[in-house]
């Protein structure tokens, strides 16, 4: 199944060949992150990321944001707030929280809505995604970008954002995940002892992150460029 969030979307089946979902191949990341890893790949990265990885996921990123602009409710958390290339994106009406475990991605982010005169950025502070200090049930809607395939532990970072999402609320993850098969499943393997460098796992599938009862009821949509990201909603 599918929803469509303007020009950034594909049609995209769960189950598909490219979704990689359940695949026997899915096995766990072979070269595990830690938050020091993380730190030192953003750091090496945060310079030209908006030049480099910022451009490449600009549709999944103005898609997430149209998602999160369309839910109910005002109090938002982006979880991988990075460089704060989304925050100009966000309604007026929308009280952003964002966090990231990079400070240095951060600093430009708190530049950047300096510069905007974003007055509907409430917070933005160097937290880690998997063990927040917000309240149970404080957000409406919580969006997680670019970050599932970052943390050490992806399952607990879906639970984390339970917490702090209210009942009712939508959850929303923008991320890759791996093929499940083709050239480019070799290429993402190859890439995979890479991680520490690269920041992130090449090989990351989906149930890496969510149980298979979360796949059946989330909407998954393919994004631009040939889906190599998708937009997982769920309502918690």
């Amino acid at each position: 199944m599918s929803e469509v969030y303007g020009a950034a979307a594909e049609s995209l089946e769960i189950g598909s060949s490219n979704v990689g979902s359940l695949s026997s191949r899915a096995t766990a990341p072979k070269a595990p992150l830690d938050a020091d890893a993380v730190r030192d790949a953003y750091r090496r990265w945060a310079g030209f990321y908006d030049f480099g990885f910022g451009f490449i996921s600009r549709h999944a990123r103005n898609a997430a944001v149209a998602a999160v602009n369309a839910a109910s409710g005002t109090k938002v958390l982006e979880v991988g707030v990075g460089t704060g290339l989304a925050l100009p994106l966000y309604a007026p009406e929308k009280r952003v929280t964002g966090i990231d475990l990079s400070a240095d991605m951060l600093a430009q982010a708190r530049l950047r809505a300096a510069d905007l005169g974003l007055r509907n950025i409430e917070l933005l502070a160097e937290m880690d995604a998997q063990a927040t200090s917000f309240e149970t049930g404080q957000f409406d809607v919580s969006v997680a970008m670019f970050v599932a395939s970052v943390v050490p532990d992806p399952r607990a970072l879906v639970a984390e954002l339970k917490r702090v999402t209210r009942p009712g609320g939508t959850i929303l993850f923008v991320n890759h995940f791996a093929a499940e098969r083709g050239p480019v499943w070799w290429v993402e393997r190859a890439m995979a002892p890479a991680s520490s460098l690269l920041g992130w796992h090449p090989d990351f599938h989906l149930n890496h992150m969510f149980a298979e009862s979360e796949l059946r009821s989330a909407i998954i949509t393919g994004m631009k460029p040939m889906s190599l990201f998708r937009l997982i909603k769920l309502r918690n």
